[in-house]
């Protein structure tokens, strides 16, 4: 068992002011793998002291000194991506193929991305006699979630870096021993004592000490829309800037003239995988009412040959959800859908069948849903899809916006042209044609209570700026 009483502030392992401890816990297995100090607010306040007094040096290093620091930190997390890997598939029940496939590369492309953009990138600009300068925005507080939490850690902690920003961590206490790792990882790399700093703790109290705190300037927060309401609240007081990635319930259409058999498999895929615990998830699957019936047969015989069990297995296995809380809550909209009349098509409530121990849930598939039952309206995320049937593409495109997130969209079709053409009608941040997968230089975010700011190439980058004015300069730099 791993256990970590201490926290990462200004360059060194600091025992924890607060006594609380809160498991960790294997959800495959339900039991304690690890142990992690719980802060507080005062825990917090050490933190953004070291932050705020390290920006005033940090804030000032070359955009060389800054690349060089980065290429670093991206040695020394190839170094140890193999035990990253292991680390969350332990703590959140992604299997290893998922876990050494995407969830721990994440933030080594997040690096390589962040370095493609600073070598090129214009922190000045002269406007006639008007000189824009862009500079970091201060210090940052950062708040992640579990469901890829090497991944949220890093899009947020390497372009930060790069920016000239010093920072305060949160990750989730659900996963926090990855963000541990992480930290060695930076300590490694040389990352100068006071800019990047960890505070493991719960939300209600550390999370919410970093969103107030009046020494920090900006707070990026990844999680549920509810959270990111409060911790928008929370930082409203200081005027601080919020960037928020929260929730999602992803339209995927599927028009008329789409390969029904690989749309409804690709679909089913992208809902399952990490057992639907990602934000962007097409969960609500769109296809044309005559297709219907057809639609529900692939979806039987696909959802129905997925394996779940063990994360370790070397199959091509689904894991388990990440909590008691997690399972318990998933179980319940599985029932409301039941409850509301959706047609079950393949799984429903309780365990898949030999999976006693462990919080392992049955590859669902609804069929004959409505818009507006909760099981479409709510975010689940877990291994959930919802079936719409529609008469029309302005209807499917209608039903497809008529939700209050928009975070994700994805269109399948024949034709491409015509799939970008319903794909720039979507209220999305972003949309994926025919099984497009997901571009790291491209920005990531969403409209509506999906959230605001971007995150991930350039304009995510840019998040971490603020932007100057100097007026009366000459052409040359004075």
């Amino acid at each position: 068992m791993k256990e970590q009483l201490k926290f990462y502030i200004d360059g060194k392992w600091v025992a924890a002011l607060s006594k609380e401890t809160v498991d960790v816990i294997n959800p495959a297995t339900e039991e304690v793998i690890g142990r992690v100090a719980l802060g507080n607010a005062q825990d917090v306040d050490r933190a953004v002291a070291a932050a705020k007094k390290a920006f005033e040096s940090y804030s000032q290093t070359s955009k060389a000194e800054r690349i060089a620091l980065l290429e670093k930190i991206q040695g020394a997390y190839v170094e140890r991506m193999g035990e990253i890997a292991h680390t969350i598939s332990q703590e959140m029940g992604a299997p290893m193929w998922l876990a050494n496939a995407a969830q721990a590369p994440a933030g080594i492309a997040h690096i390589a991305q962040t370095l493609e953009v600073l070598k090129d990138y214009q922190f000045e600009e002269l406007k006639g006699t008007t000189r824009l300068v862009k500079e970091p925005a201060g210090v940052c507080g950062f708040i992640t979630p579990w469901n890829w939490p090497a991944n949220q850690i890093m899009c947020k902690v390497v372009p930060a870096l790069a920016a000239g920003c010093t920072m305060v961590l949160k990750p989730s206490e659900v996963t926090p021993l990855n963000a541990i790792i992480i930290a060695e990882v930076l300590d490694a790399a040389g990352v100068p004592a006071g800019v990047f700093n960890l505070v493991n703790g719960d939300g209600p109290t550390v999370g919410a000490a970093i969103s107030s705190h009046p020494d920090i300037e900006m707070v990026s927060f990844t999680g549920s829309t509810r959270a990111g309401v409060q911790v928008a609240k929370n930082a409203a007081d200081t005027v601080k800037r919020v960037t928020q990635e929260l929730g999602g319930k992803s339209a995927n259409i599927i028009l008329d003239d789409a390969n029904l058999q690989a749309a409804v498999t690709g679909g089913i895929q992208g809902v399952l995988t990490n057992s639907g615990q990602s934000c962007n998830a097409p969960t609500r699957m769109f296809v044309p009412a005559g297709k219907h019936a057809e639609a529900l047969e692939i979806a039987k015989a696909v959802c129905s040959a997925v394996v779940v069990g063990d994360p370790n297995s070397e199959e091509m296995v689904m894991g388990p959800v990440s909590s008691k809380a997690q399972y318990d809550k998933i179980q319940g909209l599985i029932q409301r859908g039941i409850d509301e009349g959706a047609e079950v098509v393949c799984g429903g409530t309780g365990k898949p069948e030999g999976l006693n121990k462990g919080y392992f849930v049955k590859p669902t598939v609804f069929g004959n849903v409505r818009n507006n039952m909760t099981i479409a309206r709510e975010e689940i995320f877990g291994p959930v899809l919802c079936i719409l049937p529609y008469q029309d593409e302005d209807e499917a495109i209608a039903m497809a916006n008529d939700t209050p997130y928009g975070l994700s969209g994805y269109v399948q079709s024949g034709d491409p042209q015509r799939a970008e053409k319903v794909a720039l009608r979507l209220r999305t941040g972003n949309v994926h044609i025919n099984g497009a997968g997901p571009d790291f230089g491209a920005p990531f975010g969403g409209y509506k209570q999906s959230g605001n700011g971007r995150e991930w190439g350039a304009e995510g980058f840019e998040e971490f700026l603020e932007i100057k004015a100097v007026m009366g300069c000459t052409a040359g730099r004075g």
